[in-house]
């Protein structure tokens, strides 16, 4: 019995230990993106602090992009979220004159890093891009 209690302290630590170290992660992906959301929306003359207000920032980048603001509706839909996100990441390239590829790969894919690259690289702003397509 002895033995068993051990081994659950043992374990509950490991989880504690592993959540922790999860968290931590987490926080710090999180930070990431906000100071590259940030970056982005203060390039395309959005106030930056946008970056940091759910769902309000979905709705500046949609501006940003020049798709309408009740489009955000269409991200709260299973399925139909991930074609949307698709155009959104699509356009955002445009509107920061790089490519589909980069839409695609870029925004959609692997979207941390194309954010970075966004934000931080020497990508300007360039208008949005649905509203001259």
């Amino acid at each position: 019995m002895d033995t068993d209690v051990t081994t659950t302290s043992v374990d509950t630590a490991a989880l504690t230990g592993m959540l922790v170290t999860i968290g931590i992660i987490s926080a710090v992906v999180a930070l990431i993106a906000i100071a590259a959301h940030w970056k982005i929306f203060t390039k395309a003359g959005q106030p930056g602090w946008a970056a940091i207000i759910p769902f309000y920032n979905i709705y500046i980048l949609l501006k940003i992009v020049g798709r309408p603001g009740w489009w955000l509706v269409l991200l709260l839909i299973p399925f139909v979220n991930v074609i949307i996100l698709l155009i959104v990441s699509i356009d955002l390239a445009k509107s920061f004159g790089k490519g589909t590829g980069f839409g695609v790969v870029g925004l959609w894919l692997f979207s941390l890093i194309g954010y970075l690259i966004l934000g931080f690289g020497d990508a300007q702003y360039r208008g949005p891009a649905a509203a001259t397509a």
